[in-house]
């Protein structure tokens, strides 16, 4: 049990601070776009509907393919990870080379009442790899890694989420329990604000909200924010108002919403992935402890999992 647990644990990936590669460029258009100006918008959808087209302009050129600003492009190129608009064509030339090779266009995960069911499962599929890779691309390593730091330390760990996101919120707490961390999840908004006035420095408080904008996930943060808590925000807009109390912030994929398919169906898991991410780390930063802790979760409930012998 102990080398299986060792062996999740020892596949963490290496932090890097090296713009997105080309092929995640239009997972962090998709990521970034809601959270842009207008003007970067039509430079960001330019940059990703037309690769190969934009990546033979110079500053100059895109600016006026989109009635932007030079000013506009650059800022927009820094948003999306570069350090300038030279570093974005290259991305650019990358991407288009790599939209050439041959590979099949992808599938529309644009689901109507009158799909077939395999084409329902094909589409949700690619949803939600799409929703993934997104959210991988759009994490910063950086955020992600002080996160870890200090739940890894954390006297006590508080996560605030309502509707979908308080089913990540318990995911989440269910999981740091199981490596011996003190971790409540909060679906009540009542009981979310009054355990959050209990907090302190060196204590932990996650709010997952898919929105940032949620009034009773921002209540208790703000709460634990003022008390000296360390703050964390699970959310798909990096500009929403749950930022303001937010010490630490970790994007996900800003999902499309659709009539069968809702935005928190979508939201949901890129959620689960950070929650992975900030979970592994935790784990990776205490093993000592956790692994035993772990062990021995697996070892109480093994007999449940047991077939039991009928009665005769």
């Amino acid at each position: 049990m102990g080398n299986q647990v060792k062996e999740i644990f020892n596949k963490g990936a290496a932090a890097s601070d090296t713009p997105p590669a080309p092929a995640a460029l239009a997972a962090k258009v998709r990521t970034l776009a809601p959270s842009m100006t207008r003007s970067m918008q039509r430079v960001a959808e330019a940059v990703a509907d037309d690769p190969a087209g934009c990546a033979a302009l110079t500053v100059t050129g895109l600016a006026n393919r989109t009635g932007t600003s030079e000013a506009t492009v650059v800022r927009t190129a820094r948003l999306l990870g570069y350090p300038g608009y030279r570093d974005l064509r290259l991305a650019l030339a990358g991407l288009a080379a790599h939209q050439q090779s041959g590979r099949a266009p992808s599938v529309t995960a644009d689901i109507t009442v009158d799909d077939p069911i395999a084409d329902v499962v094909s589409k949700l599929a690619h949803d939600e790899q799409q929703t993934l890779a997104d959210t991988a691309a759009g994490l910063d390593i950086s955020q992600l890694s002080a996160a870890v730091a200090a739940a890894a330390t954390a006297r006590r760990i508080d996560i605030y989420g309502v509707g979908a996101s308080s089913l990540v919120g318990m995911d989440l707490a269910q999981k740091l329990l199981r490596i011996g961390l003190i971790a409540h999840a909060h679906a009540d908004p009542h009981l979310a604000v009054t355990n959050a006035v209990q907090l302190r420095p060196g204590d932990v408080a996650v709010a997952i909200t898919h929105s940032g904008s949620t009034g009773d996930v921002i209540e208790p943060l703000r709460t634990a924010f003022e008390r000296g808590a360390t703050t964390v925000a699970i959310t798909g807009r990096a500009d929403g108002p749950v930022t303001q109390y937010a010490d630490h912030v970790l994007t996900t994929s800003t999902a499309r919403e659709s009539e069968l398919r809702p935005a928190a169906m979508s939201s949901r898991t890129g959620q689960l992935l950070v929650v992975d991410c900030l979970f592994i780390g935790v784990a990776q930063q205490t093993y000592e402890t956790a692994a035993p802790a772990l062990a021995a979760s697996y070892e109480a409930l093994a007999h449940r999992h047991t077939p039991r012998t009928p009665h005769r």
